[in-house]
């Protein structure tokens, strides 16, 4: 599939999902002007069980960086009201080290050198082949993550990174996408109780309409594969992992 070029207005699309095999639920920021290639990247990214936050001009990505909360960010350069390069400049300088593609027409040596030097991970010409775009992504996140730990201990819980296996007290059980993500929000703070509301923000898409009751019928799957004491409710305040065995 190739990506091509096209413009107009501003919107959000938001998916919702997980990178397959990154270890982590992933959300991507796309920030990109063109609603052809938008589109098609959209369509693209939601096969692949991505996460993802659309902007569409230099000001609201600017927005979208300062809030931060995204595994990778794909950048255009030619933007409405700033220009790509300057919101990584600003960015990288602010100490935001997210992994950034640059996506773009330009194809010229200097402003590949431009980008690269300002703080981009690496850089893709338009049009490009979809499947060469994920898989510079995935080239991208493994030079990101460089030794880090591939298991996450909480307490009881285990869980593995690379193929989103959850073990506890014994049992072992691959877990959904979202039922990951939520395990993972709740192991990387042992002991701390997430609300709802902070586990809806990492587990969905901004502006993604989310059921009222969604966050308790992924505990109740994830406590029917383990234990009920697996998660442990805190009433009128959320959930967590509890630290270490009763």
């Amino acid at each position: 599939m190739h990506v091509g070029d096209d413009a107009t207005d501003l919107q959000r699309y938001v998916i919702a999902g997980v990178l397959a095999r990154s270890g982590d639920e992933m959300r991507v920021l796309l920030i990109e002007d063109d609603r052809m290639i938008g589109d098609s990247l959209i369509a693209a990214l939601k096969r692949e069980g991505m996460t993802v936050d659309w902007v569409r001009t230099g000001a609201d990505g600017e927005d979208a960086l300062a809030n931060g909360g995204h595994g990778l960010i794909l950048l255009d350069i030619g933007l409405p009201g700033r220009s790509g390069v300057d919101l990584l400049k600003d960015a990288r300088r602010a100490g935001n080290s997210t992994p950034v593609l640059i996506i773009t027409a330009r194809d010229g040596v200097d402003d590949r050198i431009i980008g690269l030097d300002v703080g981009a991970d690496d850089y893709i010409v338009k049009p490009f082949e979809m499947r060469e775009l994920l898989a510079r992504m995935r080239a991208v996140l493994r030079r990101h993550a460089g030794a880090a730990q591939s298991t996450l201990i909480a307490g009881e819980v285990t869980l593995d990174l690379e193929s989103h296996e959850a073990t506890y007290r014994g049992t072992t059980a691959v877990l959904p996408a979202r039922e990951f993500a939520l395990m993972h929000a709740l192991a990387e703070r042992p002991g701390a109780i997430l609300p709802r509301s902070r586990i809806e923000e990492r587990i969905y898409g901004w502006g993604e309409e989310v059921e009222s009751n969604a966050i308790d019928f992924l505990i109740h799957s994830i406590r029917k594969k383990f234990d009920k004491d697996v998660v442990r409710n805190v009433r009128g305040a959320g959930w967590m992992i509890p630290r270490s065995a009763r």
